[in-house]
């Protein structure tokens, strides 16, 4: 507590005090009732300060934050297990995918790139790739039409992948194309 803090906290218990007595003052008739309705305001407040403050922590916990493009760029907020999650459409498809540096280039699962128009049963899987589960084989494909949040790009070089992969990778070939600033629990992409 600094050296303003005191008077402040002084001023605000003796206004407390002077609008508590007057509220008492002239509801002294009814001083059961306006308790009462005091009481519920008062819990209503608090509600509403504790809903504000932890507004973040709770879209975070929901999952159900979503990225936003605004002035600073396409904001993605941080999913509940660390990772930033962006839903792009591919070809008018709804793709999930995981923000990965890791990643050379976008990577499609075959159930994501076959709702977006690719014949998975046609593919060639010519190159492979070394991950964290080992080497896999990957087709190279072009995506005519890819949107994140309205910023749509023609003919972007992506990969389907030939193995098991739970989620479709955002790699360094797209994010490459932005300025990325990385904090805590926000990843900014801005061109």
């Amino acid at each position: 507590m600094d050296s303003g803090d005191l008077p402040r906290f002084a001023y605000l218990v003796l206004l407390l005090i002077a609008v508590g007595g007057y509220v008492l003052v002239e509801s002294r008739k009814n001083l059961g009732r306006t308790l009462h309705q005091a009481a519920i305001w008062g819990v209503i407040f608090l509600g509403a300060v504790a809903i504000a403050g932890l507004w973040p922590a709770i879209q975070r916990a929901t999952g159900r934050a979503e990225p936003v493009m605004t002035a600073a760029g396409i904001e993605v907020p941080v999913a509940p297990d660390g990772h930033f999650y962006v839903t792009a459409l591919v070809n008018g498809a709804k793709v999930r995918f995981v923000v990965d540096t890791g990643a050379s280039t976008i990577v499609l699962t075959q159930g994501d790139a076959r709702r977006a128009g690719f014949d998975t049963d046609a593919l060639v899987f010519l190159g492979s790739a070394r991950t964290a589960n080992g080497t896999v084989s990957i087709a190279p494909v072009k995506i005519d039409s890819f949107d994140l949040a309205g910023q749509v790009d023609r003919n972007v070089a992506a990969s389907i992948n030939g193995g098991r992969l739970d989620t479709s990778l955002l790699g360094m070939s797209y994010l490459s194309e932005y300025q990325v600033t990385l904090s805590r629990d926000l990843l900014i992409l801005k061109r």
